[in-house]
């Protein structure tokens, strides 16, 4: 990509926001929000981000911010979250390197369960504004009408694609989930590898802050126990593993989950996996998702005691 392949508004935003003009591209990568690594005139190198503005962002990057501060392996925020449009822009650090940690054994497990444990400690403390409405994939808390969040793109095309097993597994974890009255909390819910850079068996940098939700600890917990081994395309952990992030996660955190929140934990584990499997289903792509929900549904469902 270059200069000229820019947004047209974004060269002189950058000299607004941050002084100085781009004069290289170093990365573009679209997908819900778009992304754009620039070197700046001085030689500083930073990253800014484009997406929507579902009302959501400010908080997130403040949020982004105080962990930042604080010595949290996250990008320091350089701008608040700026409205352009109906677009929310900011500029963030570049910190570039690590590597991913890949698979999904209970070693990988446990590793993941301690940095995800750090976070929501972190975040305990930051006050925000309900980064609301939730991200889509975890949006099993909707008010619209039927089983899924509207999503136009995905409600326009034939329902009649997504199988059947999916939409039940669906429908007994969310109401397994809207069952509980457990408060809210600020997390991550895109915890994933592709989301995560490791050094020398140390967490480097935790990545998409956009996707901070306003769910129950367990929930939050829930859905990255099962996401947490996810890179291109997302599925699901072993329910092994998933049950050994969870204990991991309990134990860094010095606080053992009541039985509601254990059920809630697994509940949850399923939403972003059936999620999933449904935009497979209405895309026409090989059934990773889908699979793994059709192997690990009944007693992910039997553990949430849906």
């Amino acid at each position: 990509m270059s200069l000229g392949d820019l947004p047209t508004w974004l060269p002189g935003w950058c000299v607004d926001q941050l002084g100085d003009e781009p004069v290289g591209v170093l990365f573009e990568v679209r997908s819900i929000s778009a992304v754009f690594g620039l070197r700046l005139a001085g030689g500083r190198d930073v990253v800014v981000k484009v997406r929507e503005d579902d009302g959501r962002a400010a908080s997130c990057v403040v949020a982004q911010a105080r962990l930042a501060e604080r010595g949290f392996p996250c990008p320091l925020p350089l701008t608040p979250a700026v409205g352009v449009g109906a677009l929310a822009v900011h500029a963030e650090e570049s910190r570039p390197g690590g590597e991913l940690l890949c698979g999904d054994s209970q070693d990988v497990a446990v590793s993941c369960a301690a940095v995800f444990a750090r976070l929501m400690a972190e975040l305990a403390d930051v006050t925000v504004a309900p980064p609301l409405p939730n991200p889509r994939w975890a949006r099993w808390d909707h008010a619209d009408a039927g089983l899924w969040p509207a999503i136009e793109f995905l409600d326009e095309r034939d329902q009649n694609a997504v199988p059947a097993y999916v939409v039940d597994t669906a429908d007994r974890a969310r109401k397994r989930l809207l069952a509980a009255d457990l408060p809210c909390v600020l997390g991550h819910a895109d915890f994933e590898a592709q989301n995560l850079r490791w050094r020398d068996g140390q967490v480097w940098v935790v990545h998409d802050w956009d996707s901070l939700a306003w769910q129950p600890e367990a929930a939050l917990v829930g859905a990255a126990c099962g996401a947490f081994a996810s890179a291109t395309p997302p599925t699901l952990a072993p329910i092994e593993s998933s049950a050994v992030f969870l204990a991991a996660y309990q134990d860094f955190r010095g606080r053992r989950f009541t039985a509601e929140e254990q059920e809630i934990a697994w509940a949850a584990s399923l939403w972003p996996a059936v999620h999933n499997a449904r935009w497979e289903a209405l895309h026409g792509d090989p059934p990773v998702a889908c699979d793994a929900v059709r192997a690990q549904s009944a007693e992910r469902l039997r553990r949430a005691n849906a």
